[in-house]
């Protein structure tokens, strides 16, 4: 199932979560490799700064290098590729904090990784033939640099075609986008299975699914073109969006914001529109959603990092340019006939970005767009986003009503949203009980310490006696 508009962001604190260095434990055939002499056993807890380091690149590199490794020792050998960079960047922590820091951090690591690639290459029998024409790939390749600009007739960018590889359709639909979440950002079972409202098992068994099924159809990495290409971008946009959204509104965390997945997701976007293939008006409306949603990370905390309503926010702060290229975009994607789901969650997101503060916002235009969008996607958590639209239009009573009308109802009742906007609802209303204990479900559930902390603002609200009528 996947999610939908940045949940529930007209109602709830607009929410991410901060970058974890998440290496799992190498993988039996690393972990026989023996150490090097430049890499000490690390005995004590590596400096601050060198930790922080290792993190950046884990969420701003690790995935680049995956893609490059990828597409030296094919695809089908994701899981090597993957294996290697966790394990450069766990020998970077004991390196650097005896050596100090390298001039050029990635290149260190891309180096490390494509060593210790190379050691598997000469121990195992599949590579043995192929081991001189891997070791000049890895002599030649490099890590791709930020601008990497476009090749005709392909997108030259290794995570593109990465992404392109994962959204085949010899891998089922519900694996694509957690395997490209997997693959391209370094995100955990855990976080997928959250993002897609499932459970850590299921997020596993499509992961190790979707791997078998590139070896087994040995899916070829590259781009693909014409009709293929076609069938392929619905799978490749969803998993932006699903990028986008995890640095926008994270799962788990104690920053708010991670900030450089967003840019991530709209940089991988730009140019897929750019090229002939993706230029279509689709990409164009998730490059609007997510550029108005991206403007408003700028006021969603206060000073001192707590969270900030919608209502709450200065939308002075709000960032002008990302609105102006948000708008751009959603103009560009108004060119021929089709009309998508992005197309009405950029125009719901374009409507709070034109309003001058919170009251001057158009909720009886929102609620047509969210009634047209559930027309369209049955997900109960745009259901959920429809009934916080409809409350401000009826009032909070006709938006409890229309969550327990929501189908699929149990999939949200381990959704720490659902039970915060319950709760909202319900304390509007003056059941102060009932809210409490819709607080303190989404309390029970909620990753996220900046939310956790909010929702602990709102439960002891409701232990402050109601005014008398009048």
């Amino acid at each position: 199932m996947i999610l939908s508009s940045f949940v529930v962001n007209s109602f709830f604190p607009d929410s991410a979560a901060g970058g974890r260095l998440t290496c799992a434990q190498p993988c039996a055939r690393l972990r026989r490799l023996p150490t090097r002499e430049d890499t000490p056993i690390q005995t004590e807890a590596p400096p601050r700064e060198i930790v922080q380091v290792v993190e950046h690149l884990f969420r701003t590199e690790a995935a680049r290098m995956v893609a490059t490794l990828a597409g030296i020792f094919g695809v089908q050998h994701l899981a090597l590729a993957e294996d290697v960079v966790q394990e450069a960047l766990v020998r970077a922590l004991q390196a650097w904090s005896f050596h100090g820091l390298p001039a050029n951090p990635s290149a260190w690591i891309l180096r490390t990784a494509r060593n210790l690639a190379l050691d598997v290459v000469r121990r195992e029998r599949i590579f043995r033939d192929k081991e001189p024409e891997l070791i000049r790939l890895t002599e030649e390749k490099t890590p791709v640099p930020d601008g990497a600009g476009l090749g005709e007739p392909e997108i030259a960018d290794d995570r593109l075609r990465l992404m392109f590889v994962c959204c085949h359709p010899a891998i089922a639909p519900e694996a694509q986008a957690a395997l490209a979440l997997k693959t391209l950002c370094g995100f955990g079972v855990s976080e997928i299975a959250r993002a897609f409202l499932t459970t850590d098992a299921a997020i596993a068994k499509r992961l190790t699914r979707a791997r078998q099924r590139i070896a087994e159809a040995r899916i070829p990495f590259e781009i693909p073109a014409g009709p293929d290409l076609e069938r392929r971008l619905d799978g490749v946009l969803r998993a932006l969006y699903l990028v986008f959204n995890e640095g926008y509104k994270a799962s788990a965390g104690d920053q708010l914001v991670r900030d450089e997945i967003c840019q991530e997701a709209i940089r991988l976007a730009e140019l897929l529109a750019v090229h002939p293939a993706g230029d279509q008006p689709k990409t164009h409306a998730l490059l609007a959603l997510m550029y108005l949603h991206a403007a408003r990370t700028p006021a969603r905390v206060d000073d001192a990092g707590r969270l900030l309503r919608l209502q709450e926010q200065d939308r002075t702060r709000w960032d002008q340019r990302r609105l102006a290229r948000g708008m751009f975009h959603l103009a560009h994607s108004a060119a021929g006939g089709a009309l998508s789901e992005y197309h009405l969650q950029a125009a719901i997101a374009a409507a709070h970005g034109r309003a001058p503060d919170y009251n001057s916002t158009d909720w009886p235009q929102i609620l047509a767009l969210y009634d047209q969008l559930v027309q369209r996607n049955s997900s109960p958590v745009i259901a959920l986003n429809r009934a916080v639209a409809l409350a401000a239009v009826a009032g909070p009573l006709a938006g409890l009503n229309a969550l327990g009308r929501i189908r699929d109802h149990a999939s949200l009742e381990r959704y720490h949203l659902f039970h915060a906007v319950s709760g909202d609802f319900a304390f509007q209303l003056g059941r102060r009980t009932e809210a409490a204990e819709h607080f303190q479900k989404a309390m029970a559930l909620a990753e996220l310490k900046t939310e956790q902390a909010y929702l602990g603002k709102r439960l002891a609200a409701c232990a402050t006696p109601l005014l008398p009528a009048g």
